[in-house]
């Protein structure tokens, strides 16, 4: 007897109905289990696919023999909900749209991915489809860095795309980020004999008038100008409400160009800070824009449009790491990402199943799907 708690995904329907069916099955990190479950089960069985599940990450690929092979991942995780499921079809302004926790990030893109994993028997290159877990929680725990350590041949490629939120447009590489805690110290007193004591959270203010004064550049990198910037996003400090503090902590974050290393922006971080305590708790490198690779260029052709550079830090930094340039492309508004009325346009979502298809395929159908999914769209409501 078939578990009727267990979900299922039906990938005949419409890349809209797909992004709500998936959406629909809660996944926050560390709860993707049943989603994983519904996925690999969805791709089995295919003949022109080899599935490979690791924890909650599925992996699908093509053996065709082709001459070069591209990965094309997406994560399957979320934030928290905050009573944004199940998802519902809204219109705004005559614009179709899906709402709802996932809408953006990035389960619209994951869906067009499933879509054409099983409908791409025969794609021009050889493709590895990546369905991985808790990208949205700490680096240790992030699915591509699991299946990196367990199966680092799943990641001989040539090209990469990850679904991130682009507005189904290129997004190429992103910057880098860095995080520094500086400390200012000063000497415990009564705050009724506050002379006698040195104030840790005065010390602080020569910091933030660092701060304050940076005017962040912006770095051409590979024909992409990337927008660099250094802010406080946290302050720490006090003991009592009569005790002058010995101790002020400021955390800062820096976001930095890809034409640096992760080594070389907290270089320039010590010169900034270097007169205080600084601590390092967290670095990312960033990633360049990939877009001179010949696989990256023909993609660009294919998709249209003007490639833009990715402001935030993406997996595609794991992907450059492991010498596979790479890009972002995926549906959705990146400003919406996490937000409360996180929600996709039904239209974008069918844009990128037509520019993903139109590169993969080998032959000219992709444009005749495109338009009949098009025609279709009202009916997926």
């Amino acid at each position: 007897m078939t578990d009727v708690s267990t979900p299922s995904l039906d990938l005949s329907q419409s890349t809209p109905e797909i992004t709500r069916q998936i959406c629909d099955i809660e996944s926050v990190s560390g709860n993707e289990g049943a989603l994983a479950d519904a996925i690999e089960a969805a791709v089995s069985g295919l003949p022109h696919l080899e599935v490979i599940r690791i924890g909650h990450n599925v992996v699908a690929r093509t053996r065709l023999g082709r001459a070069e092979r591209v990965v094309i991942a997406g994560h399957i995780d979320t934030v928290p909900l905050n009573d944004n499921l199940p998802t519902r079809w809204e219109e705004i302004d005559g614009v179709d749209y899906l709402w709802g926790r996932g809408t953006v990030d990035m389960k619209s893109g994951v869906a067009v991915q499933l879509k054409l994993a099983v409908e791409l028997t025969d794609p021009r290159v050889d493709i590895t489809w990546m369905w991985y877990e808790n990208e949205e929680v700490s680096s240790e725990l992030n699915g591509l860095g699991i299946l990196a350590a367990a199966r680092p041949d799943l990641f001989e490629a040539d090209f990469a795309i990850l679904g991130e939120p682009s507005n189904s447009q290129i997004e190429g590489g992103c910057n880098g980020t860095i995080r520094i805690e500086v400390r200012t110290f000063g000497t415990r007193a009564h705050s009724a004999r506050s002379w006698v004591g040195a104030n840790a959270i005065h010390a602080a203010g020569p910091v933030l008038d660092v701060l304050s004064r940076y005017e962040a550049a912006q770095v051409e990198v590979d024909s992409l100008i990337y927008r660099e910037g250094l802010n406080a996003v946290g302050i720490s400090g006090g003991i009592a409400g009569n005790v002058i503090p010995d101790e002020c902590m400021v955390h800062i974050n820096y976001r930095f160009a890809p034409d640096k290393t992760a080594d070389q922006a907290i270089a320039h971080l010590e010169q900034l800070f270097g007169a205080w305590d600084i601590t390092v708790v967290d670095r990312a490198e960033g990633a360049r824009p990939g877009l001179d690779a010949p696989l990256a260029r023909a993609f660009a052709e294919a998709v249209g449009g003007t490639p833009k550079p990715k402001y935030g830090w993406t997996d595609v930094a794991r992907f450059s790491a492991l010498g596979v340039p790479a890009v972002n492309y995926g549906p959705g508004d990146p400003v919406k990402a996490h937000a409360d009325d996180e929600r996709v346009s039904v239209q974008q979502i069918l844009d990128c199943e037509v520019g993903l298809r139109s590169w993969l395929q080998a032959d000219g159908e992709a444009r005749a799907v495109g338009a009949a999914d098009e025609a279709d769209a009202g009916t997926v409501r």
